[in-house]
């Protein structure tokens, strides 16, 4: 099972929430839902989900996660404000650890310096913020490069949770 933090804060895109967090769920995943205040209620801008922050990236060692979950909506951009989440997001990704970042969730990505050199998608509207950090942005529903998972909305979906998945360590068989 590997344990995955899942990056929140209000007005995120409720499915590039709740579908990811499904897939990872039935496959056995551990997902830990990090924002800017433990304990807070956060809210998806479309109403329909509703979180509580469980941590702080301030009190999490990036050694004890396995994989990075970024969903977009304008979450990422009042995330990235957060020094201690970028360090969080800046260590993940340079230890290798599988990172999936999708639509606007690849800000965080940038605000981390992580992007110059690779190869990735996200919504159009920040393609030109992903090419001055240095990314080569391409327009297509799932981009792999390394460890990093992009993609660009919720119809992208599907594509998007495949491939964070293929990238984690797969959930060992029960014995009966």
């Amino acid at each position: 099972m590997a344990k995955i933090a899942c990056l929140l804060h209000n007005d995120f895109e409720d499915s590039e929430f709740r579908i990811p967090h499904e897939r990872l769920a039935e496959a056995g995943h551990e997902i830990v839902i990090v924002g800017l205040k433990a304990g807070e209620e956060v809210e998806g801008k479309r109403g329909r989900e509703s979180v509580r922050v469980e941590t702080t990236a301030r009190s999490l060692d990036p050694a004890g996660f396995d994989g990075l979950l970024i969903p977009g909506g304008w979450s990422p951009d009042k995330l990235r404000m957060d020094a201690d989440l970028v360090a969080f997001v800046r260590a993940m990704v340079t230890a290798g650890k599988p990172t999936a970042a999708i639509c606007h969730g690849p800000w965080l990505l940038a605000e981390a310096d992580v992007v110059r050199g690779r190869t990735l998608t996200s919504y159009p509207s920040i393609k030109t913020d992903m090419r001055n950090a240095g990314a080569n942005w391409v327009d297509q529903d799932v981009m792999v490069d390394g460890n990093l998972v992009t993609s660009r909305k919720p119809d992208d979906l599907d594509a998007f949770c495949n491939a964070f998945l293929s990238k984690l360590a797969p959930v060992p068989a029960r014995r009966g």
